[in-house]
């Protein structure tokens, strides 16, 4: 996890650094760590927390018997999906689309192998080298990322019509919020 900075925290209120070491979570914090990091009480950062839990941003588990807080998975989904299509044309996302799916066709043609539980089982049964075994590590983490962001632009061209209908402004219309 990347630490916080806390040279710029002179201007930011304890809820605010609770916040930016939140954003910074790559795994399950009690809440402790995140008060300590964030150099407040623990009051302040529990309470920060329910709030951004209820809020969807974090949720709350235990890490050995203490309660702890993680980013909401969901919410992260959403957030890269709506960036996505926020940053790309559905013609940009189509073509990032086919050379995802052509370097996965690569690796895939480069080692003989239809997918990836097939290359993994390779490691399992075949002699393999020291070497050959960490390059072929460096290819199952390739991979994985590759099929990350498949899903990841199949998701946003899936929603695209919907997130930019729901995303723009509509002036035809009266709002239905006082």
């Amino acid at each position: 996890m990347a630490e916080p900075n806390p040279e710029s925290w002179e201007d930011m209120s304890g809820r605010e650094r609770v916040r930016h070491v939140v954003e910074l979570l790559d795994e399950p914090t009690p809440v402790q760590e995140i008060a300590d990091r964030a150099d407040v009480s623990r009051a302040t950062a529990d309470d920060e927390l329910q709030r951004l839990q209820s809020d969807d941003w974090v949720t709350e588990t235990t890490v050995d018997g203490t309660k702890a807080y993680d980013l909401n998975p969901v919410r992260l989904l959403f957030d890269e999906v709506t960036d996505l299509i926020e940053a790309h044309s559905r013609d940009e996302l189509e073509q990032q689309l086919t050379e995802l799916k052509a370097e996965q066709e690569g690796v895939a043609t480069e080692y003989n192998v239809s997918s990836l539980d097939e290359f993994r089982e390779q490691l399992a049964t075949e002699e393999l080298s020291a070497a050959e075994l960490r390059e072929r590590r460096n290819v199952v983490a390739t991979w994985e990322a590759i099929d990350t962001e498949l899903g990841l632009v199949k998701h946003a061209l899936q929603l695209y019509d919907d997130v930019l209908e729901l995303s723009s402004p509509r002036t035809d219309s009266p709002s239905t919020f006082a």
